[in-house]
């Protein structure tokens, strides 16, 4: 008996023109969110702020320097971080010292030294776990830990899914449908792709509603093609060089306390949904000298953060197709579009709703990997430890919506929900009695889990 849906770890077996279509399928997944960054970056900057070219550039640049720092074995995409986009309000506001007369473009450099100094603080992380070893590490991140804060990376995101679908609910819905139509109905390569086919189809229907004049919720064009037609058909991205100044840094560096630990959550679900063992192997210090560092790449030259996205992870669990080869297909497709302001706008005319309605399935998918986490380690919830853990977890990854402040040295700091969580549970779960996890216990929990040393060997098809 073989099973209806079997994971595919090597893509070629399906075929190049196949293999392009998975690659598209991703870079879809990760536009939305990878291009909102630098329009709610530029609302800050009253319109001089981050570019998208340098945007999509660097988010397919990142990822393909992130593969190669990690063995070209981890199936992840670095798309912008919205982690700092505080940081970039704050600087955009600062009005004293050297920002006193600065125009908002000509603060932005200094926004992205920050952010270079904070892909550099990864490195420090990395040679923690390379001299201590990552199983010292995974003792302060236990299933109990890790599982909520991967819920919590997925619930943290949906309002915006609810938000950006409110703009549009007949849109939202249709891709919705289509997605959850060709993943449980679908055969053969639809099941694979149904993401690319929701935004397709619903593109599509978006077309029709808006020729007979049909509008969004609150009278807007559902489609808007005025940077279509301004757009070029070939061009740079508009680089910059990122300036220093210790003001800016103690804004932006702090944060990455928020992204290393959103990484660990991330390479843990992607561990687990995958079922391989990346924190091992490659390394989890490998994966965030990748993150780190293309990060730090992307804000010298005036991009925003990179971070690993969960929506490529959500991708990975409709679609089973697990193969690195397909995300850096994807890597490829955005480091073209960022040469072509054309295509970069036209893709960029999906209406939020489409993407809200994409999301649904993304972000909730992100929530039900944390879940099974937790249930496939055998959690004990009798435990009021581990209730407790679990509990100021997800009450401090949902609570702080707009993160916690506090001031250093003069300087507005703020760290996201998600860096409060992490930092919550893993402080609990140093300090109360009782912790009964021992890594490697349990080698079926942990391959589960994606981070056992020793995982079970698969069985042959």
């Amino acid at each position: 008996m073989s099973k209806s849906f079997e994971a595919i770890r090597d893509a070629r077996s399906l075929g190049i023109p196949k293999m392009l279509l998975l690659g598209l399928q991703h870079m879809f997944a990760m536009f939305g969110a990878t291009i909102l960054v630098p329009i709610l970056v530029n609302s800050y900057f009253n319109g001089e702020g981050l570019s998208i070219q340098v945007t999509l550039f660097f988010a397919g640049i990142g990822t393909l320097f992130f593969h190669v720092c990690s063995k070209l074995k981890v199936p992840a995409f670095l798309g912008s971080s919205f982690a700092f986009l505080g940081g970039f309000a704050t600087v955009a506001e600062l009005n004293t010292g050297i920002f006193a007369d600065m125009t908002y473009g000509e603060k932005l450099p200094y926004a992205c030294g920050g952010i270079v100094i904070a892909g550099l603080l990864y490195l420090i992380l990395a040679l923690v776990i390379k001299v201590v070893g990552v199983k010292r590490v995974m003792r302060f991140l236990p299933p109990v830990v890790t599982g909520p804060i991967i819920i919590c990376i997925g619930l943290s995101l949906a309002p915006s899914a609810v938000n950006n679908a409110s703009s549009n609910w007949f849109l939202a819905i249709i891709a919705l449908a289509v997605i959850i139509i060709f993943n449980i109905w679908g055969k053969g390569m639809w099941k694979i792709i149904p993401i690319l086919l929701g935004v397709v189809i619903s593109y599509a229907v978006a077309l029709i509603m808006n020729a007979i004049g049909l509008t969004n919720a609150d009278g807007s064009a559902i489609l808007d093609f005025s940077g279509v037609s301004a757009s070029s058909f070939v061009g740079l991205p508009p680089f910059l060089l990122c300036k220093f100044d210790l003001t800016a840094i103690l804004v932006m560096a702090p944060i990455a306390l928020a992204t290393m630990m959103e990484h660990i959550g991330d390479i843990s679900a992607i561990s687990a949904t995958v079922g391989e063992n990346y924190l091992e192997d490659p390394g989890l210090h490998r994966t965030l000298i990748g993150d780190g560092l293309a990060t730090s790449l992307s804000a010298l030259f005036g991009g925003p953060a990179n971070t690993t996205y969960g929506e490529n992870t959500g991708v990975l669990e409709l679609s089973h197709v697990y193969d690195p080869k397909v995300i850096r297909l994807a890597a490829v497709y955005a480091i073209v579009l960022s040469f072509i302001p054309k295509m970069s706008a036209i893709i960029g005319s999906l209406p939020s709703a489409i993407i809200g309605g994409v999301s649904f399935i993304l972000y909730g998918m992100i929530s039900a990997i944390g879940v099974r986490n937790v249930v496939e380690n055998k959690v004990d919830f009798t435990k009021s430890r581990n209730l407790i853990i679990a509990a100021v977890i997800l009450v401090c990854g949902l609570g702080f919506s707009d993160g916690l402040t506090f001031t250093v040295a003069g300087t507005s700091i703020t760290l996201t929900s998600l860096a409060i969580a992490a930092l919550a549970g893993i402080i609990l779960n140093a300090i109360l009695p009782g912790n009964d996890y021992t890594f490697g216990e349990n080698p079926s929990g942990d391959v589960n889990r994606g981070v056992s040393f020793n995982p079970q060997p698969k069985k042959e098809t």
